[in-house]
């Protein structure tokens, strides 16, 4: 016979920057919490992909790195002592007859809750890679898809390929510290913030960094996975060489919803349908918010995910807590437990 399910309020399935502060609202709500991710370390994309990258739009930080984010966010919500159960995946969700949650996961850890928040980001993820030949025997010794440590890049002629904040971001990382950085973008419009495309414009400008626009990769060159030179090609097809030591590159990630897609979510091209107020999706009690929500005029921000957390979890409160008035309101001190 199973053991009995661990029992808690809210159900987080998540530990990214956006379900660790849902964490911290439901605590401030007197709602407990377990945390679930497949990940066998909280943190999420910040932690697994990019620890060092820095992240601009955290207020009252000009800069933070990923890795410090997440060590806040997770002191942030310690005083509310979360379960957290890592390195598996919620394989079923399953209404029981109380009305609540009994989730399941992949090495049978069964947990019963009141609510349920999926704050999984971009689901089961992986780099969408560049199609060039003999591309695997460079990955993992010359070619990257994120950066772990910033200084292992010092000293060498890196080629950046992509046009999103990922590429710009490192590129202005990088640019101290490289000997040689280029930029490969098969235009000269970038997606990212405009403000750090300027500040990489210029560098440009001052010649530390080289923009390739408007190329695209063509080939790798090198022997024993170590890279001597990244080719690129117009759309012309005018090629040329880089000289180069690595190559990051940056095209996004695949998305791939695992067990979630068969949840009776509404769904709309891999992300769940919720209304913008509550974060709540078509199944009553169940809550999405960050990078897998969706609604009109969403923004892919941290930030945003932050806000989502908080109306999701005084959202949650009256399930959990039913005809409890709800007087709250933020101090600097008031209602965090430990405070003076």
């Amino acid at each position: 016979m199973s053991a009995a399910p661990h029992r808690t309020d809210v159900a987080v399935i998540g530990a990214g920057p956006t379900g660790l502060f849902a964490v911290f609202e439901c605590g401030m709500l007197k709602m407990s919490c377990h945390v679930i991710d497949a990940l066998d370390m909280v943190g999420g994309q910040c932690a697994a992909l990019y620890p060092e990258k820095p992240i601009y739009d955290i207020p009252g930080h000009p800069s933070i790195d990923a890795a410090d984010l997440i060590d806040r966010l997770a002191a942030q919500a310690a005083p509310f002592a979360p379960t957290y159960h890592l390195g598996q995946q919620v394989e079923t969700l399953t209404r029981t007859d109380e009305g609540r949650w009994l989730l399941e996961t992949s090495i049978g850890t069964r947990i019963d809750a009141g609510a349920v928040i999926i704050a999984a980001g971009a689901g089961a993820f992986g780099p969408n890679r560049p199609p060039l030949d003999g591309l695997e025997s460079f990955e993992g010794k010359s070619v990257f898809y994120m950066v772990r440590r910033r200084q292992d890049f010092a000293g060498k002629r890196v080629v950046i390929a992509g046009g999103g904040d990922s590429a710009v971001d490192w590129t202005l990382s990088l640019a101290d510290i490289a000997e040689k950085v280029y930029v490969v973008h098969r235009r000269a419009k970038f997606r990212a913030a405009p403000e750090s495309v300027a500040r990489m414009e210029a560098l440009a400008r001052d010649g530390r960094v080289e923009m390739v626009v408007p190329y695209q990769l063509s080939g790798l060159e090198g022997a024993d996975g170590l890279l001597t030179a990244v080719r690129v090609a117009t759309l012309d097809g005018e090629e040329k060489a880089l000289p180069a030591d690595a190559m990051l590159a940056f095209f996004g990630l695949s998305m791939n919803l695992g067990p979630i897609a068969q949840w009776g979510l509404n769904l709309e091209r891999n992300h769940i349908a919720v209304e913008p107020a509550t974060a709540a999706t078509s199944v009553p009690g169940v809550f999405a918010i960050g990078d897998i929500a969706a609604y009109p005029g969403k923004l892919k921000l941290i930030l945003c995910g932050f806000a989502e957390a908080a109306q999701a979890a005084h959202a949650i409160h009256p399930l959990i807590h039913p005809g409890e008035a709800l007087h709250f309101e933020y101090s600097t001190s008031k209602g965090v437990p430990g405070a003076e």
